[in-house]
């Protein structure tokens, strides 16, 4: 291949060799495993920390692939749906000749497709196909333990670069002799901080340039500080804040002038690179960026952050299906800071995925609902499989396709008598409809009558992720969608989400399994899609959390009411935040304790409860009602349906229990919020 002037791609690969240096080992492996030889692996698992190199040598490795005659296809993880559906559409290329290089890049980002890939989609490839995977994370033990994997498998650790390569590296950057000691001392040989750290350097060092604490921080302050615009620094800043970054976006967020000229300017930085969907910038990049922003010009944040969200918005409404969940994922991304950033951060994706109710899942939709909340739920389900099986959206595991979960998305026009009488919780959200804003002629509403994930019930988790972007993409998508209802057994752990997204508390229902499922309510006639986005403002960095309503006076409870918080909190124990901001907190067992501050409240509430429920082992009477409260509520089981199996008790006798339970712990507390008495104690 010509190293002069020529093509792009070319100069481009002329550029790239020039630049790259050490990784002598790895890129012997490689060449090894390129000659196809007996004895070579089929597979390199490369794994090392963020910024150490693997994007820059995955590139070394496409290059040498393609000199050596062979077809490459590249994938990079942040960038697809992380399912196996989404994984073939990728790499649907390998298939095309026998003899191509699969190199897949971060691929952390969907790390749960690592047992699919493993035991389905590799064993499928051509013979002398060669695949390399790169990512944060060190592969899986079961690659090791399988006999035929220990053999097709090499497992390349990368570090950072030796202190000859990093010198060499700077020389190659125009870092001048007599301050790479410097750099050297400051940035070790980790790749992306000397890149930094030269980019800094080499444009006015000299010989006093003297090194900061924090090589991420300190350097990509210089780095935005020296950009030739404004208009530069907002490309650099809405990079940093989106997924991935197009020439659309940046004209949507600084005009249509420049939009060509500002992705080109970004596609040429060292920190960034780019695929299929746009550029993005390399992880501790993005986030010292974006805080850098968010700390420094919080208005100025918010209005980039609207403007990048409306155009996703517009995206997600306009685009082909799939490429609307693209577009939803991406503004689930936007969410990932502020107050609400737990419920849209995942670590890790692509354990799960998405797909639609099949003839043979019905038994796996009975399954999964009984062990989650009983028979009662599972006589609705049975209805809806009947009446509207186009209503169910599964979840799997990609490792195995086997249902772990799924969603009920009902989409309805009109109430029936029979579905009002099959489904109470139906009734209750059309109860509502008719009495707040009644349907005009061809609107529907939407209720998400059942999120089950057995596992993970209602709590934070990928699962419920998926079914997040479902329900979000349906809300962007559907038209004259008057009214929106999720459904949750736990009020408190989501009212907070709920009230971001525009769903107040509408109904609350008790149902046979102990659980009272709360209904939250949008009427989107009166939201605007602009409207609904914008309540997704992250806030400034600095913000600090609102102090709870504990702090204020607030009126007695009356007894049912109190009994009703006390459930609540047993079933959040595990949640002090929750508990500091539910009903108990303000009751005189708590703020009466010694030492009571509002801070504390919520540890203070778990002492109560736990307590109150050992208090029951002192009368043997009672002992068979303390295992049932203790295994329910702190040994952190799934359901019900669980905790009864766990117990050896038929459901019916652990329900009863657990109703009996339920009253003792009231009482007991009530009698220390009326009198004032200890609770009695268990050890005595």
């Amino acid at each position: 291949m010509s190293r002069g002037p020529g093509s792009l791609a070319e100069r481009l690969r002329w550029a790239r060799e020039r630049a790259f240096v050490g990784r002598r080992e790895q890129l012997a492996l490689f060449r090894e495993a390129l000659s196809g030889a007996p004895d070579a692996p089929a597979v390199l698992y490369v794994h090392g920390p963020g910024g150490v190199g693997k994007s820059t040598l995955l590139r070394r490795f496409a290059d040498e692939g393609r000199d050596a005659g062979r077809p490459v296809v590249e994938v990079n993880g942040r960038l697809i749906d992380p399912s196996p559906a989404g994984f073939r559409a990728e790499a649907e290329a390998v298939g095309a000749a026998p003899d191509t290089v699969l190199l897949v890049d971060a691929f952390e980002h969907c790390q749960g497709l690592e047992d699919w890939l493993r035991d389905h989609f590799l064993p499928e490839l051509p013979g002398r196909t060669l695949v390399v995977l790169a990512g944060r994370e060190p592969p899986g033990s079961a690659w090791r333990s399988d006999l035929a994997w220990s053999e097709a498998l090499a497992v390349v650790p990368l570090a950072d670069l030796a202190p000859a390569d990093a010198d060499r590296l700077l020389e190659l950057r125009d870092v001048a002799p007599v301050v790479r000691d410097r750099v050297l001392a400051f940035a070790g040989g980790h790749p992306l901080a000397l890149s930094l750290a030269a980019g800094v350097a080499a444009r006015g060092g000299g010989s006093g340039w003297e090194p900061t604490p924090d090589v991420l921080t300190a350097l990509l302050s210089r780095m935005v500080g020296e950009v030739p615009s404004p208009e530069h620094r907002l490309a650099l800043e809405v990079a940093a804040h989106a997924m991935t970054t197009t020439e659309g976006l940046l004209r949507a967020v600084l005009g249509p002038e420049r939009g060509a000229e500002l992705f080109t300017w970004l596609r040429r930085l060292p920190v960034a690179d780019w695929g299929r969907q746009g550029v993005y910038l390399h992880d501790l990049v993005s986030e010292a960026v974006d805080a850098d922003l968010r700390w420094r010009d919080p208005q100025g944040y918010e209005e980039m952050h609207r403007r990048v969200g409306h155009h996703l918005l517009e995206q997600a409404r306009t685009a082909s299906p799939a490429e609307a969940m693209v577009a939803i994922r991406e503004i689930s991304h936007l969410k990932r800071y502020g107050p609400m950033g737990e419920y849209f951060r995942m670590s890790r994706e692509g354990d799960y995925h998405e797909d639609v109710l099949r003839p043979g899942d019905h038994d796996a939709v009975r399954r999964l609902i009984t062990e989650a909340e009983g028979p009662e739920s599972a006589a609705v389900v049975d209805f809806w499989l009947e009446r509207r099986p186009e209503a169910f959206w599964m979840y799997r595991a990609s490792a195995t396709g086997e249902p772990v979960a799924f969603m009920t998305w009902l989409r309805l026009s009109e109430p029936r008598a029979d579905e009002l009488a099959a489904d109470p919780v139906l009734a209750q959200a059309w109860e509502h409809t008719l009495r707040a804003g009644p349907l005009r002629p061809g609107e529907h509403l939407m209720l998400a009558r059942f999120l089950v994930h057995p596992s993970a019930y209602y709590d934070i988790s990928p699962v419920l992720h998926l079914m997040q972007l479902r329900i979000c993409a349906d809300y962007i998508r559907s038209t004259a969608l008057a009214w929106s209802f999720i459904i949750s057994p736990f009020p408190r752990r989501w009212e907070a989400l709920m009230e971001h997204l525009g769903h107040e508390r509408a109904t609350a229902l008790p149902w046979p399994n102990g659980h009272t499922y709360t209904l939250f309510a949008c009427d989107w006639r009166i939201t605007p899609l602009s409207i609904w986005f914008d309540r997704t403002q992250p806030g400034a960095l600095t913000e600090a959390p609102a102090r709870p309503a504990a702090d204020a006076p607030a009126a007695p409870l009356a007894r049912a009411a109190f009994d009703t918080a006390v459930r609540d909190a047993l079933r959040d124990w595990h949640r002090p935040d929750v508990l500091a901001a539910g009903a108990l907190r303000t009751t005189r067992m708590v703020t009466g304790q010694p030492g009571y501050a509002p801070e504390h409240a919520g540890e203070m509430l778990r002492e109560l409860l736990s307590d109150a429920v050992d208090a029951l082992r002192a009368d043997p009477r009672d002992a068979k009602l303390h295992r049932v409260l203790a295994t329910t509520f702190f040994h952190r089981v799934p359901s019900h349906m669980v905790a009864a199996e766990r117990l050896s008790l038929p459901y019916s006798t652990f329900r009863r229990h657990l109703q009996r339970g339920c009253e003792r712990v009231c009482d007991i507390l009530w009698q220390r919020e009326t009198a004032g008495l200890p609770i009695p104690s268990a050890h005595v």
